[in-house]
Order: structure tokens, then sequence, then C-alpha cells
């Protein structure tokens, strides 16, 4: 597949569960691509249209590997996100990068990614997490912060009071997830 074949695939109208599981196989094989897709992305943030963030975070799912190469085109862009639809399958691959680096401890996301990089993750991540997003933006969040505060030691002394505050007001999935992040960190102090 091209460049141009995929654009055209991605931007051809709404993407069906069916065509994203036929987008991503064929994807499999042409890690090159991923850059056309987090092109891809930003452009349709500004649109209000999301196929190639569900495609991609499909696709990460996946081949997570895929991302390294361009793992500085993914952090940077994710501060200008404004679109739920965009900012959701983004945090679920930022959840996915911290679960690699930090819990599964796989050398490559370890090696294969910067300080500023992490940090642009870092401030996305509590930005969707204070700001006024969806529960499943929030939740992807606070997973991502819990784990990079193992390297970010700020992160978790700020983290707590957030999830404290917030706890209460939260929706159910909201409530559980946070109140199994400050279990984790009460386990951490």
């Amino acid at each position: 597949m091209t460049s141009s074949e995929l654009k055209n695939r991605l931007t051809s109208g709404r993407l069906s569960k069916e065509k994203i599981t036929v987008l991503v196989e064929e994807l499999q094989d042409q890690p090159k691509l991923v850059k056309v897709i987090l092109d891809v992305i930003w452009f349709e943030d500004k649109e209000g249209t999301f196929n190639a963030s569900w495609v991609f975070d499909h696709l990460m799912r996946k081949k997570l590997d895929y991302l390294l190469p361009f793992i500085t085109d993914f952090s940077q862009g994710l501060e200008g996100l404004q679109s739920e639809s965009c900012i959701r399958p983004m945090a679920h691959v930022c959840e996915l990068i911290a679960i690699a680096r930090y819990k599964n401890k796989d050398i490559k996301y370890i090696n294969g990614i910067s300080s500023q990089n992490l940090e642009q993750i870092v401030s996305a991540c509590f930005d969707w997490l204070i700001g006024s997003r969806k529960v499943a933006a929030k939740v992807f969040a606070m997973t991502s912060l819990r784990y990079l505060g193992a390297e970010f030691k700020w992160i978790h002394p700020e983290l707590k009071p957030i999830l404290e505050n917030s706890i209460n007001s939260g929706t159910a999935g909201y409530k559980f997830r946070a109140k199994k992040t400050l279990e984790e960190l009460k386990k951490l102090e």
C-alpha cells in the first residue's frame, strides 16, 4: 500500500469496525506507514474526524514497536489535540507505552524513548486528566502517569491529590480506576 492509498482509505468516509480490522491487518507488514497515519491524525483532529486515530490505536495494540521510529512525532503532536475522538485512542497508546516501559521493562522502550518524549507524554496526560475530557481519556492518562511516576518522582505527589479530589465526582469507571491507582500509589510510598 502506498502513502496516498492509505490516506485515501483513511479519509474517504467513516470506517466500520470490520474495515478497521482489515486495514490494520494490511498495515502490520508496513511499519513505515505509521508516519502517514500520524500525519492524518493531526489533520483529522482539526476536521473533527477520527478514522486514523482508531486505526492507529488498533495497530499499536498489535505492533507497538512500529511507533518507536516516530515517537517524537507522536509525543509532539499530543499537546495540540482537541477532538475527544482522537484523544481517547492516543491516550490509550500512551498507556501502552507506559506499560511496555515501566511494567514490562521492555528494553526497546527504555532505550528508544527520550526524556523529552516522556515529558511531552506526561504533560498531555496531566492535561487530559485535569481537563474536561471524557472518562476513557482520563483513565488512560491516570494509568500512564502512575507508571511514568517511577521515573519522574514529582508525578505521584501531584497525581494523588488530583485523584483524591476528583474521585467522588467521577463516573463509576473513573472511581474504580482512581481507587485502584490510589491504592497502588500508597503501596509505593
